[in-house]
């Protein structure tokens, strides 16, 4: 079936890259190859100036005399990758609970929670709901989980799937008298959003500072959104939501921008998006990356500073990067920070986070990010002058689903052929 529905998508819609996920488009020749068990780091690139994107394949340039200078010295041959888990079936998400525990917990597409514990991936799932899950498309399934920031005293987490109908589901989970296995019964649905297409779902859903819920979801799906919910903000689709989950089934925070305004359903945080796969707050700073994949031709990186108070426009779909798509696109727009084109290196972007750990001290302050297609990690930094550059760090043989970040903010590399990988020092 997901052969018959990418053949039905390339030859009727011809909307490669549909998405974020699955074979929507051929990978390059390195992601299709088997994952090694530690992948070296490789092919240093040149780093570039967001605004002026590079269509050069990461190598050195002799017209760069210091490549890592802005990343503050970065070397990528300092580092290597460490294989944390392997025989999992396509994961897509990797977190921690927060509770102290050091557990690690990788969410698989078709529908399992899995945990790594004290180095050892565990056999029982922490849940196993894929009687529920619909993962019949290559964008759909089980795609994001979310832990309480009170989990070590409330036991709720929350997770994101598509159910029988494909449509968006929210619901909130708790753990039983087992640390290690969630209580299947104690489901509540938090909210739910009709899907009219299998693909651009989004999937994420992540915890603020500020202690509300963000849940990122696509402009619906097929190509160009046509039903023209990135810019519509009476539709939760292609939009950053923002609800209170203290409440039952769940409130709108006060500040929320948009609660006030007619015409403009009162969740809305930010919209103008097409797919965010991955979006995360630096936990220094409580700023937000927010990758978002892009149509044919251009992957972004978006970026809401911790002092905003919503109600940005990140474009879609009028822009797809910093380039013209569709329509002419009003004032007012916020463009993204760093953007690469499929000719530099791949076809759906899969947002990461901002290195905060302690054992990799030369890596931090750095947001990684990487190509689902191509395996490429690309670092970016915001310098003091205020630009942004990225270096292409690494070429990589992964599918990369997701990045992941343990309780003391090391960085996970999440293969969706089936392994989690660390970034350590060599």
């Amino acid at each position: 079936m997901k052969r018959l529905y990418f053949l039905f998508c390339v030859f009727l819609f011809s909307c490669a890259p549909t998405g974020r996920l699955g074979p929507t488009i051929s990978p390059a020749p390195a992601a299709t190859s088997q994952p090694q068990p530690t992948a070296a780091a490789t092919e240093p690139g040149e780093e570039t100036p967001i605004g002026v994107p590079s269509l050069t394949p990461p190598g050195p340039s002799p017209s760069v005399t210091s490549p890592m200078g802005e990343l503050g010295g970065v070397n990528p041959h300092d580092y290597t990758f460490q294989k944390i888990a392997d025989g999992l079936h396509q994961p897509v998400y990797l977190t921690h609970a927060g509770d102290g525990s050091g557990r690690l917990f990788i969410v698989e597409q078709a529908g399992r929670i899995r945990i790594v514990q004290n180095g050892e991936l565990r056999l029982d799932p922490f849940l196993d709901i894929r009687d529920l899950v619909n993962d019949g498309s290559t964008e759909q399934g089980l795609l994001g989980l979310a832990f309480s920031p009170e989990y070590a005293s409330n036991g709720q987490f929350f997770v994101h799937y598509s159910d029988a109908n494909g449509d968006t589901t929210i619901v909130r989970y708790s753990v039983s008298s087992d640390p290690n296995r969630a209580d299947p019964d104690s489901a509540k649905i938090i909210l739910q959003v009709d899907q009219p297409y299998a693909n651009h779902n989004g999937g994420d859903l992540v915890f603020g500072p500020d202690g509300y819920l963000y849940i990122g979801l696509g402009d619906g799906g097929s190509q160009g959104d046509p039903q023209g919910n990135g810019q519509n903000l009476n539709a939760l689709l292609g939009k950053m939501l923002r609800i209170d989950v203290s409440q039952e089934p769940y409130g709108i925070p006060p500040d929320n921008p948009f609660i006030n305004r007619a015409g403009a359903r009162p969740e809305v945080w930010a919209y103008g998006f097409r797919n965010p796969w991955r979006y995360s707050f630096d936990r220094e700073t409580g700023d937000l990356y927010i990758a978002d994949v892009g149509q044919n031709a251009y992957e972004e990186v978006n970026f809401q500073p911790a002092s905003s108070t919503g109600g940005e426009n990140y474009g879609w779909n009028f822009m797809e990067g910093l380039h013209a798509y569709r329509g002419q696109a009003p004032d007012g727009l916020t463009m993204p920070v760093a953007e690469y084109s499929h000719e530099e290196g791949g076809c759906s972007i899969t947002g990461g986070y901002v290195y905060r750990g302690p054992s990799l001290p030369g890596l931090n302050g750095i947001y990684f990010f990487g190509d689902y297609c191509s395996g490429y990690i690309w670092g970016l930094r915001r310098t003091a002058d205020g630009d942004w550059h990225k270096l292409n760090l690494w070429k990589t043989a992964y599918k990369i689903s997701s990045f992941g970040e343990d309780e003391a903010g090391e960085l996970y590399v999440v293969d969706h052929g089936g392994e989690v990988q660390q970034i350590v020092l060599k």
